[in-house]
């Protein structure tokens, strides 16, 4: 299968760069401009790896780590301009797997990200299959089943619980939900997460009204209890 490599950063030259070089070496490239997209196109695109830039126009990008190690391991190779050893250790204790300072060889970067998707592929020993006691979430094949039947989800309804689902149990707020499903203008919306979890509840819980697996956290956000 294609190793697909997600670029954040907001330098067009050096997305174009990075773009050039990776799929000259058969990878498949996603690209970001800013850390709200970057999140979205996690969420949809399934990388791989990930390539950092800190200084995004609207975020900074220590909080992109921390919005996608909420649900994902995907490793992260952090790209940045500034030198302060502070700055390093902030980003690595946020979940970041290497850094890098620009200017960089690219040579050097590309051996790098050989050896982050090398660990990688080492650590990644969870079964892409979620089991609960009342239903099971593939999220190889983008399915549920209840009872060994098949439950129909919308698009929708499917994007919510694949990121509850690969949160390994950790809450996940309500604006990267919003933000990640939906997209960077509704992160308020939060009405939206209320109706598309009772639906969810509706069609996966035993009883609804008390939910087993599907848990809100008052005012914080969601977690997922196999």
């Amino acid at each position: 299968m294609t190793t697909t490599i997600l670029i954040v950063d907001d330098e067009p030259q050096l997305v174009r760069a990075l773009r050039i070089n990776l799929s000259a070496r058969g990878y498949r490239v996603l690209t970001a401009h800013n850390g709200a997209t970057a999140l979205k196109q996690a969420a949809e695109g399934h990388p791989d790896l990930v390539v950092l830039d800190l200084g995004l126009p609207d975020m900074d990008g220590a909080e992109v780590i921390i919005g996608l190690r909420g649900w994902s391991t995907v490793p992260i190779v952090v790209l940045s301009a500034r030198p302060d050893s502070a700055g390093k250790v902030r980003v690595l204790d946020a979940g970041a797997d290497d850094y890098m300072t620009k200017p960089f060889g690219m040579e050097e970067l590309l051996a790098r990200l050989r050896a982050a998707l090398r660990r990688a592929t080492v650590q990644d020993t969870r079964e892409p299959v979620v089991r609960t006691a009342s239903f099971t979430v593939d999220l190889a094949v983008k399915k549920v089943y209840r009872d060994d039947v098949e439950v129909h989800l919308t698009p929708t309804e499917w994007g919510v619980l694949e990121i509850l689902a690969r949160s390994d149990g950790k809450l996940v707020p309500q604006k990267q939900l919003l933000q990640q499903v939906w997209g960077e203008h509704y992160t308020t919306e939060t009405h939206y997460l209320r109706v598309y979890m009772a639906q969810l509840r509706r069609k996966l819980e035993p009883v609804p009204s008390q939910p087993r697996h599907l848990l809100t956290e008052p005012g914080m956000g969601y977690r997922f209890a196999p």
